[in-house]
């Protein structure tokens, strides 16, 4: 049984067997458990103000991410010159995950792990962050998309908006695009000033995401930095499963 695109909001479950269920794109938010049994769970996303048996664990979580991954509080910056430090990690840090990638039979690198993107879509969809949050809404053009950016799967269709989960393009098309598109931000980054990270954008009319309102640049920078940070991890993860079929 599969339920998609459903509002359940409000719904009650009780004395009802989840085992073995999947939730993907999932709004959660406000749910309220009691008797649960969660064991051998796993959970990915955003979590905060999250109290199990009375414990707030989501600064738990974060603070045993950022032990695991020292770079991770890098992600958080406050200035121009943070902005920059960052990019300049994930630079490095994508170089290696790429690297790691070209090992693989090219085949592999189209190949879903567990239902999530292909190594390919990945980037792909990278792309389609960039074009939106800073491309859009910072650099204020209305339509920056590239056809090969890929929108994640909830987005509705929007005119314009290009949305070809058939394509199949080689990593080489695609490492074109992704180098277009991150030197993008590096040339935002190195021009950072302490008034342009503290100001606001100028809402971008027509179709498109995200939608026609003015946003803080330090809020597209920082989803642009997540955006990158996260899918990289996901994309190692993956890339790991996928080695064992090489």
């Amino acid at each position: 049984m599969a339920f998609d695109n459903e509002d359940m909001s409000g719904a009650r479950f009780r004395a009802v067997r989840l085992a073995g269920a999947r939730f993907q794109d999932v709004d959660l938010t406000g749910v309220v458990m009691r008797g649960v049994e969660l064991v051998d769970a796993d959970i990915s996303g955003e979590v905060r103000h999250l109290r199990i048996n009375g414990v707030d664990v989501g600064p738990l979580v974060e603070a045993e991410l950022d032990r695991r991954y020292p770079d991770r509080a890098r992600m958080r910056p406050t200035d121009p010159a943070g902005f920059r430090e960052a990019w300049d990690i994930l630079e490095r840090l994508w170089d290696g995950t790429v690297e790691r990638a070209r090992r693989l039979d090219p085949g592999l690198l189209h190949e879903s792990v567990d239902g999530e993107w292909s190594f390919i879509e990945t980037l792909r969809h990278l792309a389609f962050a960039t074009d939106a949050w800073i491309r859009r809404a910072v650099l204020g053009d209305p339509a920056p998309w590239d056809p090969l950016s890929l929108p994640w799967d909830g987005m509705p269709d929007t005119p314009g908006v290009p949305r070809d989960r058939a394509a199949r393009p080689s990593l080489d098309v695609v490492l074109e695009l992704r180098r277009d598109r991150m030197a993008t931000v590096r040339t935002l980054v190195d021009g950072l000033t302490d008034e342009r990270l503290a100001a606001h954008t100028e809402p971008v009319e027509g179709p498109g995401w995200p939608p026609p309102r003015s946003f803080p640049v330090r809020e597209c920078l920082s989803v642009v930095l997540n955006e990158e940070w996260e899918h990289r991890l996901y994309a190692e993860r993956d890339l790991a499963v996928l080695s064992v079929k090489h």
